[in-house]
């Protein structure tokens, strides 16, 4: 590979699929895309029900762990994070949520200007072939296919779940992506024909036959190679052969939220102290590298059912064989869905503009690997606040490349996110007690009716919270004069020329959802900027917002006040 590329994509993930069909789409640019892992080309990543066993693969999966969390008992939380062709959007949830507006205007209060809600809004637009077609607010042509659910009529728990949320004072949203971004209401799924819409499938696929684009699998990235300030190019190893890439423009690292510092540091970016330490030659000092790490933690609330009519009758072997003998030859069916079809953004007191809390409703009471937790039927929310302001980081341990990472995300370090908790186990109580579920809700099996207290909520959080895998932050936009902020609102790393990293990495801060949605956007405004293109005309679309969030909670008083056994 003696070849001199105008671009290097470091990661063929979420972000770097993107990058990669649109710095590629008009023939000008050489591009070189390199990813770690290999193809993802396997019937269990194509199938959104069987989401549980890519993720639990070492081939798709680096298998990640985070550091003894202190404020959680000293356990060690597990950070799955792709590997291979499309990255993790080919192990995740297939969740779709963009984020609240309020999300982005935050963004741009900590000097992330230029990616306010109304300047996102239409590159979420361009990434989108939403299943209803273009609106205001949804995309109708893009390469990402967006849909809902197929199950949502055929099983009275996904519309139950949100007649409580109604009952206990809520809003309904028609579409949580669209205007009203608060409230209950159907969820969605990157799912196309009932097929995992990740980026490779999305975006990759469409332009690996262009002679411009260049895709090497199984490199595994080392370090940026440097003269002086000027980043020339990448070295690393395929197959234990090491290699070095030439970039006559640009390197972008969309490696992820953990990779991505990874290779800055590696590099000799980042803190000279620590650094130093590692026994790196400091390149360019740059603290805030793998700093400001953020994720958003869950529960799973878990009950017995009273109907049977919950997933837990097709979780054994023979329904599997049907349910995936339908979507083999037909597509369609329980194998076409990820099974989150209703879900919830709440906001968990007065004062509050925008929710803080989110619900994915599954008809079903199952571990994470598709096993059932339970005898005969349940269903479960998987609940968490989800505006964490607890702060993690992420240090390389060794300069070999291969060597995992030291991660620490600080989970429940703040008290606020500790308060926001309690509230949460106890406004979850309020909304399954609702009349709309009366005819459903049994035995509550997780936490138990034995966890009441601040204490015992506390103990049991600690004791059951799990990661919701959305890592990010860790080499975030920002001022100028920010000693932390790793990049401009352009993506390019400060004080190096040549060098962008475009990832959830730039995030300042996470956003109230599901972060595949605004990776992919923030990639397709990136590209723009990349090619020095103008950026695509602010869409003042409104949004709606509770007009009473300064005195109130929710809208109204709920129809069941939940009351604690004695």
């Amino acid at each position: 590979m003696n070849k001199t590329f105008d671009y290097i994509i470091v990661g063929a993930g979420s972000a770097g699929c993107v990058l990669a069909n649109r710095l590629s789409e008009d023939g000008k640019h050489s591009v070189l895309l390199l990813e770690a892992g290999g193809s993802d080309r396997n019937i269990l990543i194509s199938m959104p029900t069987a989401l549980s066993y890519p993720m639990a693969s070492r081939t798709y999966n680096w298998g990640y762990n985070s550091d003894p969390e202190p404020y959680v008992d000293h356990r060690q939380i597990t950070c799955p994070r792709g590997r291979g062709l499309g990255g993790t959007s080919s192990i995740n949830g297939m969740v779709y949520v963009r984020g609240h507006a309020c999300d982005f205007e935050e963004w741009v209060s900590l000097g992330a200007e230029g990616w306010s809600y109304a300047d996102c809004l239409p590159y979420f637009k361009r990434s989108e072939m939403w299943q209803n077609g273009a609106d205001a607010y949804r995309g109708g042509n893009g390469p990402l296919g967006v849909s809902g659910g197929n199950n949502m009529t055929r099983n009275p728990l996904y519309q139950a779940f949100i007649d409580a949320g109604v009952e206990a004072g809520y809003p309904q949203t028609e579409d949580y992506n669209g205007y009203c971004g608060e409230g209950f209401g159907q969820m969605h799924m990157t799912v196309a024909s009932g097929k995992r819409a990740s980026t490779s499938r999305a975006y990759l696929r469409p332009a690996q036959s262009r002679s411009n684009l260049t895709i090497l699998k199984n490199v595994l990235v080392d370090r940026l190679l440097m003269q002086g300030k000027q980043i020339t190019g990448v070295s690393g190893a395929r197959h234990g052969q090491p290699m070095e890439f030439k970039a006559g423009k640009e390197v972008i690292l969309s490696a992820g939220s953990i990779a991505s510092p990874m290779i800055l540091q590696r590099s000799g970016i980042g803190s000279a102290e620590r650094l130093s330490g590692l026994g790196i030659r400091p390149q360019h000092d740059l603290p805030g590298v793998g700093q400001n790490l953020q994720d958003h933690l869950e529960v799973y609330f878990q009950f017995h059912c009273e109907q049977p009519v919950s997933l837990n009758s097709k979780l054994n072997p023979l329904s599997k064989f049907f349910i995936g003998a339908k979507w083999f030859f037909f597509k369609s069916g329980l194998g076409a869905t990820n099974h989150f079809e209703s879900c919830a953004f709440i906001r968990s007191r007065a004062g509050l503009k925008s929710p803080d809390i989110q619900y994915h409703f599954l008809p079903a009471a199952m571990r994470y690997d598709g096993t059932p937790s339970i005898k005969g039927h349940g269903f479960q929310v998987h609940v968490g606040p989800n505006k964490p302001k607890s702060r993690g980081r992420v240090e390389i341990t060794d300069a070999d490349p291969s060597a995992h990472p030291s991660i620490l995300f600080n989970y429940l370090q703040h008290e606020d996110d500790i308060a926001a908790w309690r509230q949460c186990i106890r406004l979850t109580r309020e909304i399954i007690a609702q009349p709309a579920m009366d005819a459903f809700r049994g035995d509550e099996l997780q936490p138990g009716l034995d966890v009441q207290s601040d204490d015992e909520i506390d103990q049991w959080v600690r004791e059951n919270v799990e990661s919701a895998y959305h890592p990010c932050g860790t080499a975030r936009m920002g001022r100028k004069d920010d000693p932390q902020a790793v990049t401009d609102t352009e993506c390019r790393v400060r004080g190096l020329s040549g060098l962008r990293v475009v990832d959830a990495s730039i995030f300042p801060t996470v956003p109230y959802g599901n972060i595949n949605a605004p990776t992919i956007m923030a990639a397709e405004k990136a590209a723009d900027a990349i090619l020095g293109k103008p950026a695509l005309a602010p869409d003042p679309a409104p949004v709606w917002i509770d007009p009473n969030w300064q005195s109130a909670q929710r809208q109204s008083a709920p129809r069941r006040a939940y009351q604690p056994p004695r």
